[in-house]
């Protein structure tokens, strides 16, 4: 994984020299965002974790420390547990990672002016209760998110290798299977594409109910922003029981109400949390949760750094998003 790391450093042109962060420390591929900000350089690396299915406390603290001895990196990672209000007050950028969701406005109030938030994701994936925008901006605090498809960072194209195995496991084996790809986002283009070079046969629509019905599918594949639908439910299953009551529905994004939705072959089995995927990237390797750790830190570096030039809060953001590894389309409209 340090191969991975120093790759996705060099690639974004990560330099966090003179910073103090404030991350996660976790398990799995996750295990890397706090090595990977101190091997760019940052003076000082927090990682606060917490007891959890996926390992306690001391679990965690152990293997950062493993990743970190392995990059000679020890002396500036700390792995905490609390938040301390001096913690809080010193760093200059705090990640939108898992353990630190939500991020609270009492947190938020004690970060100093001019410090930065990078959402690791793209911005139009943020869930409303993750993170108060306005709040963040009548503190000065920097928001952005991460443009996950910028060539530098490019995790979008590992999105149609996720529905692959996601259609897998559910028993579809994409060649030569039929496929309705219900789709309202940027993720369509790259999970259209891959489909089709394995074979699949892809039709696409951006809502279930203007999809074609003269056909039969093997699959049906969801994958809608839940932050603008509503969770399908009976209504849904309903349209595809009397269509394609054969069909295997596949939950990649977007909510399904699984208590009203009365169609039983339906994969991951278990729901994933509103909001959620029904695949994690780590599920197909470590390098596209590297990537995108690296990309989102490269965020908080160039709302730093646009912020040092500037010191005005929505040029500052503007300039960030000028340089490319963020994207803010409606991001801050509704911000006051």
């Amino acid at each position: 994984m340090l191969r991975l790391m120093a790759t996705s450093i060099a690639q974004c042109k990560l330099d966090l020299t003179g910073t103090t962060v404030l991350t996660e420390a976790a398990t799995g591929a996750y295990a890397c965002t706090p090595i990977i900000a101190a091997m760019a350089g940052a003076d000082k690396v927090y990682a606060y974790t917490k007891t959890t299915r996926h390992g306690t406390f001391d679990e965690v603290r152990s293997l950062t420390f493993d990743l970190a001895g392995k990059a000679q990196l020890i002396d500036r990672v700390e792995v905490i547990d609390t938040l301390s209000e001096e913690i809080i007050g010193r760093i200059d950028m705090l990640t939108n990672s898992g353990h630190l969701r939500p991020i609270s406005n009492a947190l938020i109030s004690k970060m100093k002016p001019g410090s930065a938030i990078p959402i690791m994701y793209e911005s139009w994936e943020l869930r409303e209760s993750d993170i108060d925008i306005s709040f963040c901006k009548s503190r000065n605090v920097l928001v952005a998110g991460t443009n996950e498809r910028h060539p530098d960072i490019d995790v979008f194209s590992y999105l149609g290798l996720m529905a692959i195995n996601l259609l897998n496991r559910a028993g579809v084996p994409c060649y030569k299977s039929n496929i309705l790809l219900i789709c309202d986002n940027p993720f369509l283009s790259y999970v259209e594409d891959t489909l089709n070079k394995v074979g699949a046969s892809v039709s696409v629509s951006e809502t279930l109910e203007s999809s074609s019905t003269n056909m039969d599918f093997d699959a049906v594949l969801i994958a809608t922003n839940p932050n603008f639908n509503k969770p399908m439910g009976e209504k849904e299953s309903s349209f595809i029981s009397q269509f394609w009551p054969e069909t295997t529905v596949v939950q990649f994004w977007g909510d399904i109400d699984r208590e009203s939705f009365s169609i039983k072959n339906v994969y991951p089995s278990i729901s994933p949390k509103n909001g959620h995927m029904g695949i994690l990237p780590s599920e197909i390797g470590d390098e596209p949760i590297v990537r995108l750790q690296a990309g989102g830190l490269k965020v908080g570096s160039e709302l730093l750094n646009a912020y040092a030039q500037i010191e005005r809060y929505d040029e500052a953001i503007a300039l960030a998003c000028q340089r490319g590894y963020t994207n803010m389309p409606d991001f801050y409209k509704n911000a006051t």
